[in-house]
């Protein structure tokens, strides 16, 4: 060890870093990971030794999908509640996304205002998405400066009327912009055309749902996204991918030298349209939850690497919005706390390691906004681990979740890995459910 500045050393029988886990002593200094050194190391005088034993040290998860709503639907979810429910599930760095709050964060003011309710709540470094809509091209590039991580469009409907959709003429122009500055396009890729064209039934059933959100919107939007990216030598990403239709689109565009990646959320990965009942809105999300061999072409989209990511897209709401209906229902998976053990417990399952867990929710999606900090245990990196005990099993109680509604699809389900503290910067935020006042900071893109 470097000696003098180490304050802290982390020890595991098992660290996960990017040669491989391993028997590790992670040395601390002033908040940043000075070395990675053998697991006997001698540690310096004064430095506080923490031994996990043969729990797991995983880099911070960072959430790059995450529906905070605040402010102006602060009801729905707020910066308080959901970088606490983070912290609890060993997530150190989020970005929120730009709608569901009043404003939407399309100009610079709004992400002004926005940052200001978000500095003193944050228990996670944060930092923002911009979204672009169809009237703020202008607004695009002084985001960019201001250090958005990005920019968030819908090609359908968002769900919200101050966050319209873009057309294919309006896409091609905001990409074309970004382009021009060297930013990053994320979309939410449902073609309108064929959301229009399903039938659309009311009531409780959840096939009919998952019949008004066919495949071919989503394999269509994306064919029409890679093709505008090719043309702009744009670098675009898919939003929550759940049609493993699209998988071959999007590894063949890459092939060609096209920019695109893609990410996938929890919900898709572990649960089934075969599984959700009628009425339980709280599995209703667009694009839907498809069926379980859908499923595993997208872990095998994973493994192949098509899929970079996982991340949440923790989108919640009140308890009155999840109505019985799901044509009417708000649509949202609430799942902030939870995608690290739903992940790990479907990823054993299928033979993977928790080398692949830490690369699809901390390395890549680090990568991904270009957080250079983040993603890893290695020297140079911030200080941001989580502690997991992978063997243990614990039962969902949305009681005990620390996002504002506890509204979840994984109520009830009982799931492996338990997070038993996590750390920011060398600082303990949450041990066994407990959490400390907040230290997270506001993050700018290539700061």
């Amino acid at each position: 060890m470097s000696g003098a500045d180490v304050n802290l050393v982390l020890r595991s029988t098992r660290v996960v870093t990017p040669e491989g886990t391993r028997p590790a002593a992670v040395a601390v200094a002033a908040g940043t990971i000075d070395a990675v050194l053998a697991y006997d190391t001698e540690v310096p005088a004064g430095a506080r030794l923490e031994d996990f034993g043969d729990d797991v040290l995983l880099p911070g998860l960072v959430d790059t999908h995450v529906h905070v709503n605040d402010p102006g639907r602060t009801e729905w979810e707020g910066f308080w509640t959901a970088t606490r429910a983070a912290a609890a599930g060993g997530i150190t760095t989020l970005l929120d996304m730009p709608l569901n709050s009043l404003p939407p964060t399309t100009t610079v003011d709004h992400l002004r205002t926005k940052r200001q309710v978000a500095a003193a709540k944050a228990h996670v470094d944060t930092g923002f998405w911009g979204g672009a809509v169809p009237a703020n091209v202008k607004d695009l590039r002084p985001l960019h400066e201001a250090g958005v991580f990005g920019f968030k469009c819908f090609l359908s409907p968002s769900g919200v009327e101050e966050f319209p959709e873009l057309d294919q003429e309006q896409l091609a122009r905001s990409m074309a912009e970004i382009a021009g500055f060297g930013g990053l396009l994320i979309v939410h890729a449902e073609d309108p055309r064929h959301l229009a064209a399903a039938p659309q039934r009311s009531g409780p059933a959840y096939a009919d749902f998952l019949a008004s959100r066919p495949r071919d919107a989503e394999n269509t939007a994306i064919e029409g996204l890679i093709a505008h990216a090719r043309r702009l030598n744009a670098r675009v990403h898919v939003l929550h991918l759940s049609s493993g239709d699209a998988l071959p689109l999007i590894a063949a565009a890459r092939r060609d030298g096209v920019r695109v990646t893609v990410e996938s959320c929890p919900h898709f990965l572990t649960l089934t349209a075969e599984e959700v009942p009628d009425g339980a809105t709280e599995f209703k999300c667009c694009p839907p939850i498809r069926e379980a061999a859908n499923q595993d072409a997208l872990w095998d989209g994973l493994a192949d690497g098509t899929i970079d990511c996982i991340v949440s897209d923790h989108s919640p709401c009140t308890t009155d919005l999840k109505t019985a209906d799901f044509a009417s229902a708000w649509g949202g998976i609430s799942s902030l706390q939870l995608g690290l053990p739903a992940i790990w417990t479907e990823a054993r399952r299928r033979g993977h390691s928790l080398d692949d867990v830490a690369r699809w929710m901390s390395a890549a999606p680090a990568a991904l906004a270009g957080l250079t900090r983040k993603g890893a245990i290695e020297a140079g990196r911030d200080a941001d681990i989580a502690v997991l005990a992978p063997d243990e099993i614990f039962t969902v109680d949305p009681a005990e979740l620390f996002h504002r509604n506890q509204v979840t699809a994984y109520a009830g389900r009982t799931l492996h890995g338990v997070v038993k503290s996590t750390w920011l910067r060398g600082r303990r935020i949450a041990a066994d459910g407990v959490l400390t006042e907040p230290t997270g900071r506001l993050l700018e893109r290539n700061h």
